[in-house]
């Protein structure tokens, strides 16, 4: 017999963590090569973990509703193999991973014995705060890795961590207690712990307790719903990134006749040729990369003080879910398709998302965002940009309206089909001049469509 550890697996470039929802499988259950053991989630897709190994679970070391770091052992499977048979993979974790322990421990002792090994004391009023080593001087309070990379990027020293009510299993502290602390958080605390650290007294103040969210209050024929997980992951996002960018909204209208009529003519030729409907976004979507293609100012991210310029062009299509949830798959190198390549990726991607069924890299990488107001009848929108990216483009509804034309016989009135395009920047990296030329650009070339393109 010979034991394999189930770890973790990692889930994506930017997962570090994730939820278990459910074990399909108990201790003393069998399970065979790929069958699924339990179903985990992380801040971008639920997901199935299977078995690398055919045996039996001897032993279950984390339960329901616990966030556990990637790489982390969550289950003990014992082979019919030999050791050396049985366990390469677990082997070469072991080089990666913390030195595999003589008997799987119950996850509160495995992290108390990880918490007591020796470490310097905390000095007094200690604000520094490393992200790699964080861990409060004097307290065997667990803190997972994400949590201790935001409180290393928000400045949180050692005891201001120890002081945030913590939600999760034991007390922990999980990504939505520090996110809705750094929500209240004031600018006070961390003065205050900067004259701490330069041995100097802070002067009272009645500023130095975090704000608290104003209270609300509830009749009696009021119902209270809780959030449900990708709602409260939503709500954080869009939170933070209005905390992170200073958001400004341009706006053009655009007269979509040619392409309008084009694709009513086509749509049915389309599906028979391809086998895949034709609808406005991949015809969106190829004006956004060629405009993206001359603009590569607006293909970026921000990294602290540095700007990070992206090669590829990877475009975000904001889904609405049965649920009315929202979610972003991303297709990655759009520019490199043809319009029935993205009408094929984005037909297969919204309908893999309303079914659950998409995979975690299918919604990391994005570069730019397009979202689709004009689908609930909206004729423009103000959209919050989906970081790290730093703009993001909403499509209003298409609709007939009376408009200028300019002819060889002079000015005519004529009914158009018209949309406005909405388009958020970040206003730290795009001025309105990029922002409104960019947004300018993609309206051209949406007007410049062929109403004889060949299908």
């Amino acid at each position: 017999m010979a034991s394999f550890d189930l770890v973790m697996p990692k889930m994506g470039e930017s997962i570090i963590e994730a939820t278990i929802l459910n074990w399909l499988k108990q201790e003393g259950d069998k399970v065979e090569v790929d069958e699924t053991i339990l179903e985990i989630a992380t801040d971008k897709v639920d997901s199935e973990v299977p078995s690398p190994v055919e045996g039996t679970i001897s032993k279950i070391l984390f339960q329901v509703d616990d966030v556990v770091p990637v790489g982390e052992t969550i289950a003990i499977i014992e082979t019919e193999a030999s050791e050396a048979e049985a366990s390469p993979a677990a082997k070469k974790e072991e080089k990666v991973e913390a030195p595999q322990k003589a008997a799987a421990p119950q996850p509160k002792d495995a992290t108390k014995e990880a918490e007591s090994a020796p470490q310097p004391a905390a000095q007094e009023g200690e604000v520094e705060v490393d992200e790699k080593s964080m861990r409060p001087g004097q307290s065997d309070r667990f803190y997972s890795p994400l949590v201790r990379k935001i409180a290393a990027t928000e400045g949180i020293g050692k005891q201001e961590l120890d002081s945030v009510p913590g939600t999760g299993r034991e007390g922990r502290v999980t990504k939505h207690d520090i996110l809705q602390y750094l929500e209240n958080r004031t600018a006070a605390p961390q003065k205050q712990a900067k004259s701490q650290s330069a041995g100097t007294k802070p002067a009272a103040s009645s500023a130095e307790t975090p704000t608290q969210a104003p209270a609300v209050s509830v009749g009696a024929d009021d119902e209270i719903v809780e959030m449900d997980r990708m709602r409260k992951m939503i709500s954080e996002h869009m939170v933070r990134s209005k905390r992170t960018s200073p958001h400004v909204t341009s706006n053009v209208e655009v007269d979509v006749t040619n392409l309008f009529n084009w694709r009513n003519k086509n749509k049915k030729k389309f599906q028979e040729k391809y086998g895949t409907k034709i609808t406005f976004t991949p015809i969106f979507i190829e004006a956004v990369t060629k405009a993206l293609s001359e603009f590569p100012g607006v293909n970026i991210s921000v990294d602290g003080t540095n700007i990070i310029q992206r090669k590829h062009i990877n475009i975000g299509m904001a889904t609405a879910l049965p649920s009315g949830n929202l979610i972003v798959p991303v297709i990655k190198d759009a520019n490199h398709l043809s319009l029935v390549g993205l009408a094929k990726g984005v037909n297969d991607l919204a309908s893999r998302a309303r079914n659950n069924e998409l995979k975690p890299d299918e919604l990391q990488g994005g570069t730019f965002t397009i979202t689709n107001v004009g689908t609930f009848g909206n004729v423009m929108g103000t959209p919050i940009i989906f970081q790290p990216q730093v703009a993001i483009l909403a499509t209003g509804a298409i609709r007939k309206k009376p408009a200028v034309l300019e002819t060889e016989h002079g000015d005519v009135i004529a009914i158009r089909q018209m949309m406005y395009l909405s388009l958020s920047y970040d206003h730290r990296v795009v001025d309105g001049m990029l922002g409104g030329t960019f947004l300018s650009q993609i309206g051209k070339n949406l007007e410049a469509f062929d109403p004889n393109r060949e299908i």
